[in-house]
């Protein structure tokens, strides 16, 4: 039973609810679809599912672009409501038609939904009694394996008339249904494979002797061609032996080098000295330092998505196009948007965009331009651009604040230290990233702490150490073969009682498969509860930047005890600096977890950190 419909405006503004339906919803699916879908472009999808304590919601929704409206189903997930996407565009188109933007309440529309959703429930009835007439198609799918083989253009027509009968009542759901098993059932697996097996079957079953005395006629005419081409080969001119290149000894100059080439830090009462200097000399982190980001002129971008579209516009003729874009198209479809979608697809993509998170972008873009008016003297490429840019700006830009410092004054005045924890897979620099965050709130006044809670990596002790011994700062440290979640638990405690501000926690790199290693991480967060979980990820993937984040947070999730788990607070992308234009690393890994980018590392020394500037990578996305 349907248990919820809603019509409401972009605005957040309620124009109508089923009072008939007036059930009490559990949770609040309505706020989270709007939170977690709608709002971070992910409103292409089918459908939503909210779970609550005590019940399972799934949700379905539709947009009148044009008008600004969402209309919202909501039903229990156990009950497969066929009639749900069928209700919804007959109450969009009907709802459309009354609606006049300086009325809020449409009391007039409860009789109009009563009969609507009749019809549509009417409609699924017969749907299912029509069922069964289509079954016995893909039950005798493999008993007639041969026999469509043989008589493929017969039975394909049979199939296709089985399949339009399920979907004759013209409406977006069915059709939809019609085409899903008409591919699945008719082209994939009831006609493509069965051809083949069929004639693979029908050749054993009359000629077998025949097509195994072929194989080893064809070895043996192998064999004779091998050595033909032996004997042709010790026919032909005499090759040389090469010479044996022998390697010439190394003349080293007398004299001494000139540049320095050891530069390990002389361990002695003068180090700690020299280690000081290195530190003081490094200058201002780019953490603090503004980014001035020259916006190009957008006329050279409308130009080159122009001409990506061209063979759209040959197509309609120049004259056509040009009065197109003179008197506005009265409604934008689908069709109209494929080309420029698909342009900006395979542009995402060349810049390192997850393909996955590339799709789910072009058909929430394509969702929201659906059935808007396009303005006279406007193309639809840069219509279609202005969109994607601005969904672009609204997932990269984070929803909560993300300044460290102001959060590190909070829990100083309550006296406890700000942990951070750094996790992330194999080799993608934490310790390194580790030493620049120290570096920066060094430079703000901030103590810091560090904990080599990486216990597992051979000489990660002994890195940390050193990035220690050059900032000066303190370091707490249990050696090897240690529990993780102790040895930061015990680091928290020292730091509580020497007063430090910020503990930085390193943590042993791990692939996100790896059970054992993800249960200890799991652990160690767990039993610490740190203010920050910083995923460090390289710049530099593509789509594997999905599968790590996603699975990160799975086993975080999975794997803690605690009936609300901690996931990934924050992203810190490292060697930013050897992509150059690639930046969709960036774009994929927030838009998986929901986390912001509150770090870039761009390069090898301590200052060589800074902030995602939000514009600037939305103009190279789409550059």
């Amino acid at each position: 039973m349907l248990e919820q419909l809603l019509i409401f405006t972009r605005g957040g503004l309620i124009l109508w609810t089923c009072k008939e339906l007036g059930n009490a919803l559990k949770g609040s699916p309505i706020d989270t679809l709007i939170r977690s879908c709608l709002l971070e472009e992910r409103s292409g999808a089918a459908s939503y599912n909210y779970d609550a304590p005590g019940a399972a919601y799934t949700l379905k929704w539709t947009f009148h672009n044009e008008l600004g409206l969402v209309f919202v189903a909501v039903y229990q997930r156990i009950l497969h409501l066929l009639y749900v996407d069928d209700l919804l565009s007959a109450v969009k188109r009907e709802f459309s038609e009354i609606y006049d933007p300086k009325w809020t309440v449409y009391n007039d529309f409860d009789e109009t939904f009563r009969q609507l959703r009749m019809e549509a429930e009417a409609r699924a009835e017969e749907l299912k009694k029509s069922k069964p007439v289509g079954k016995p198609l893909a039950g005798n799918k493999k008993q007639g394996q041969v026999q469509k083989a043989g008589s493929e253009g017969g039975n394909k027509k049979k199939t296709e008339g089985g399949l339009g009968s399920d979907g004759s009542d013209g409406n977006g759901v069915k059709g939809r249904r019609r085409l899903e098993n008409g591919f699945s059932n008719g082209n994939c697996v009831a006609v493509e494979e069965p051809k083949v097996n069929g004639l693979f079957n029908g050749k054993e079953n009359t000629s077998s002797n025949i097509g195994a005395f072929d194989v080893n006629k064809l070895q043996k005419l192998r064999s004779k061609g091998g050595k033909k081409m032996d004997t042709v080969v010790i026919k032909g001119p005499k090759v040389e032996p090469k010479k044996m290149i022998t390697k010439k000894n190394r003349v080293w100059d007398d004299s001494p080098p000139e540049t320095k080439l050891d530069f390990t830090d002389s361990v002695g009462e003068n180090g700690d000295n020299i280690v000081e200097v290195v530190a003081a000399d490094q200058g201002e982190s780019m953490m603090d330092k503004e980014e001035n980001f020259s916006s190009e002129s957008e006329g050279e971008e409308e130009e080159e998505v122009g001409k990506e579209s061209k063979p759209d516009t040959k197509k309609k003729g120049w004259f056509s196009s040009m009065l197109q874009s003179i008197a506005g198209k009265a409604n934008l479809d689908k069709s109209d948007l494929e080309p420029a979608l698909k342009a900006l697809k395979d542009r995402l993509m060349t810049k390192n965009v997850a393909e996955e998170i590339a799709e789910k972008l072009c058909e929430s873009v394509a969702t929201s331009l659906e059935g808007k008016k396009l303005a006279s003297f406007t193309r639809i490429s840069s219509t279609v651009q202005a969109a994607m840019e601005e969904a672009l700006v609204r997932i990269l830009t984070p929803r909560r604040s993300i300044d460290i410092l102001r959060d590190v004054h909070a829990a100083k005045e309550q006296r406890k230290p700000y942990v951070v924890v750094f996790v992330g897979v194999n080799g993608v620099g934490k310790s390194t990233n580790l030493a620049k965050v120290a570096y920066w709130l060094l430079q703000h006044k901030v103590s810091v702490t560090m904990a080599a809670c990486d216990t597992f990596r051979s000489g990660a002790v002994e890195q940390l150490r050193t990035h220690a011994r050059r900032l000066q700062i303190p370091i707490f440290e249990k050696g090897y073969e240690k529990d993780p979640a102790i040895v930061a638990k015990e680091a928290i405690q020292e730091a509580t009682r020497n007063g430090s501000d910020v503990v930085l926690v390193d943590t042993a790199g791990r692939m996100q498969d790896n059970e054992p290693l993800m249960r200890a991480l799991s652990k160690l967060v767990y039993l610490n509860n740190p203010d920050l979980v910083l995923f460090v990820g390289e710049a530099l993937v593509g789509n594997d930047a999905v599968d790590q984040l996603s699975k990160f947070n799975q086993k975080l999730a999975d794997l803690s005890t605690s009936p609300n788990p901690r996931l990934i607070d924050g992203i810190l992308l490292t060697k930013f600096d050897t992509i150059d234009d690639k930046v969709g690393a960036a774009l994929s890994m927030v838009y998986i977890s929901g986390a912001p980018v509150m770090f870039v590392g761009c390069g090898q020394s301590y200052t060589d950190l800074k902030k995602l500037n939000v514009k600037s990578i939305v103009k190279t996305l789409l550059k």
